[in-house]
């Protein structure tokens, strides 16, 4: 069973042109503007192999030499795969660990004694744990300490690093502002070990782990900036599209304390280790006709259409031979003879991804459209993560394909109920206990005990605490009961309302299971009862909370296996992934464009404010202040008013897809 297809999502299909030179020269014309050596990876695998397999080689050379190999370790999920490798080879090619000396790159402050989560612990449990490392090699920075003794502890921290004769290799991720360790904007170059405070970022960064930002420390203690660039060499590692512009800005753009990772330019053995989609923004993959000739495809030359569009200011049709050949697009001239020839194949190629009939126009051609006439009417499934997304990433082209007498099913995927405010419970607890006294007399003693043993449970409640299972269950009960109210004004009958409740979710905790087989078989049996034609799936996977992408792995390896199978329903399927809250397509990629009136967009705006639980009170906004709502309309607008400005149709807003084709 596959369970990681959406790590193989490729929307552009990069020529390996862009990232793996044949030679010194290709390679310094493409990398004119990398200011880091940077070496791009088709896989999160392969670039922690290549990086296991050198720490592998220093540990192997200082052990024949006699002498330590000193390592600091950064935590996150960046080094994961490479901690995997190393134990693999531990475990499997005798890699011992022995003269390994190790130093944790940062640990929060202040933690309790009996901490449930620290930096150093998420080290012991990924990687220290496994390997034969001597306990007495290994340093981490005490997260308990009390503070008037922090700044003689950390110079002795720093003291205790030059005894071991320096750090030979540095392990680092980066952060979403572009902190590495827990470096925050505004570190200076010559920062040694210290107490720094936490920006809202980086708390909210490690919400996940820590059961919530309010639990999150205000601070932590990390090693300075100094103290990693005196590291004989540097890995920086970046997984995944949401770390693409950060990355971008730390190797292409200036030194800046704002950036504290662009301070790695000055180091002179800094090695960056991306996979494509960490890459996506860097000049050579994202704009490669700025640095080299290029392999032209029709994404390729969407991309630089509307890039230039842009830089010009002018719609498509209106760009000239001169704006071409001034902006290093006159490949594009020699391949179709005018700017009008381009011109006119890019506007056509836009015009016809959009369209008023998601689930396919009945008795059409739709030679241009980007769904299929027939069958019609349609099933469909609507895989939605939480029990809103689906209205937030595409409530106007549910109620389109409603509408347009599809017979549409929504399935959600997770209970959702780890997102309810405490507030919320107690409020239908109100409720219940009013309706109790009201209707029943105030005898039911069932009914009176669990409200008192909950209500109990709530007011004691402590930071950190789990909810207990009771709670849980009433948590979900109130986002199902959203969900429905939400189906109903969508004209969806409750039958054909899914909730899955995938067992990877159910922890209670922020901090999710991997998926399983079980995961995947519930999801695998709706599609084989309801053999849909069109399968809508989400695909922001840079969610900041992880929960899309593991649905979306569910779905896809229950797609997966049907299609070794043989299903005959798969035959006729279209999938189409959608993106929510947090990002929208890039143009280059939109495959389907469903404008929105301004009445179909109040309507899904009051389609999302049936989940009340989701609205101030959430515990996940994140660091976007705009409310679900407002970032969905501003997204769907933003998206309009671009193909508007290249000179397309103009629409209130618009919501974007883009097709899925199984492996």
């Amino acid at each position: 069973m596959k369970t990681n297809l959406s790590s193989q999502i490729t929307l552009n299909r990069v020529s390996p042109k862009y990232y793996k030179p044949e030679n010194a020269f290709e390679r310094s014309v493409l990398t004119r503007l990398e200011k880091i050596p940077t070496d791009i990876y088709e896989s999160v695998e392969e670039g922690a192999r290549h990086i296991a397999n050198e720490i592998a080689q220093v540990i192997r050379e200082k052990q024949r030499a006699g002498r330590f190999c000193v390592i600091a370790l950064a935590g996150g999920n960046s080094p994961l795969n490479v901690f995997n490798e190393l134990i693999r080879m531990h475990k499997e090619e005798g890699l011992s660990f022995r003269n390994v000396v190790v130093f944790n790159a940062y640990e929060y402050y202040p933690l309790n004694a009996n901490a449930s989560y620290s930096n150093f612990k998420a080290l012991q449990e990924m990687f220290l744990d496994h390997i034969d490392i001597d306990k007495q090699n290994v340093f981490t920075p005490d997260g308990t300490i009390t503070q008037d003794t922090i700044f003689e502890y950390c110079r002795l921290y720093e003291q205790r690093i030059e005894s071991f004769g320096g750090i030979n290799i540095m392990l680092l991720g980066i952060g979403r502002v572009g902190n590495i360790a827990l470096n925050e904007p505004g570190s200076q170059i010559n920062s040694r070990t210290r107490l720094i405070l936490l920006d809202n970022t980086s708390r909210n960064e490690a919400a996940k782990t820590f059961g919530g930002t309010e639990n999150v420390p205000i601070s932590s203690i990390t090693m300075g900036i100094g103290t990693i660039l005196s590291a004989k060499k540097i890995y920086l590692m970046a997984w995944g599209e949401e770390k693409a512009d950060m990355i971008k800005q730390a190797v292409e753009g200036q030194i800046t304390d704002a950036i504290p990772a662009s301070f790695l330019q000055t180091h002179s053995n800094t090695h960056i280790a991306l996979d494509l989609s960490a890459a996506a923004h860097l000049t050579r993959i994202q704009r490669p006709w700025l640095v080299t000739s290029c392999e032209w495809n029709d994404k390729l030359i969407r991309s630089a259409i509307v890039w230039l569009c842009g830089l010009t200011g002018k719609p498509i049709l209106k760009l000239t031979n001169k704006d071409y050949n001034e902006n290093g697009l006159s490949e594009l001239l020699a391949l179709y003879g005018s700017a009008y020839n381009v011109n006119i194949k890019i506007f056509n190629d836009l015009q016809h991804t959009i369209t008023g009939w998601p689930g396919g126009k009945p008795n059409a051609d739709d030679t241009y459209r980007p769904e299929r006439a027939k069958p019609y009417p349609k099933r469909i499934v609507v895989f939605s993560p939480h029990p809103d997304d689906d209205v937030i990433s595409m409530g106007g082209t549910i109620r389109r394909l409603v509408e347009q007498k599809h017979e549409v099913h929504v399935a959600y995927e997770t209970s959702g109920n780890i997102a309810v405010g405490d507030e919320e419970v107690v409020r239908f607890l109100h409720f219940i206990n009013g309706f109790n006294q009201i209707f029943d007399g105030g005898q039911n003693g069932v009914i009176n005990e669990k409200y008192a043993e909950i209500r109990k449970y709530l007011k004691e409640k402590k930071d950190g605490d789990m909810d207990t299972q009771d709670i849980l269950t009433i948590k979900g009960l109130i986002r199902r009961g959203e969900a429905r109210t939400a189906c109903t004004y969508n004209n969806i009958p409750l039958n054909r309302v899914h909730f899955l409740d995938l067992p990877f979710y159910e922890t209670g905790k922020i901090q999710k299971n991997p998926i399983s087989e079980a995961d995947v078989e519930i999801v695998r049996n709706l599609l084989r009862e309801v053999k849909p034609h069109q399968i809508f799936v989400a695909g922001d996977l840079a969610d900041p909370h992880g929960t899309h992408r593991v649905c979306t792995d569910a779905v896809f390896a229950a797609i997966d296996l049907e299609k070794e199978e043989g299903a005959k329903w798969l035959k006729d399927c279209r999938i189409w992934m959608y993106r929510g809250a947090w990002a929208e397509w890039e143009i280059e990629n939109i495959e389907m464009a469903v404008p929105i009136s301004p009445e179909e967009l109040r309507a899904k705006r009051n389609s999302i404010l049936k989940h009340q639980s989701q609205m101030e009170s959430a515990p996940f906004l994140g660091n976007d202040e705009r409310l679900f709502w407002q970032r969905s309309e501003d997204r769907n607008r933003g998206t309009a008013a671009l193909y508007d400005s290249l000179g397309l149709a103009s629409y209130e807003a618009m919501e974007a897809f883009v097709e899925y084709v199984p492996l």
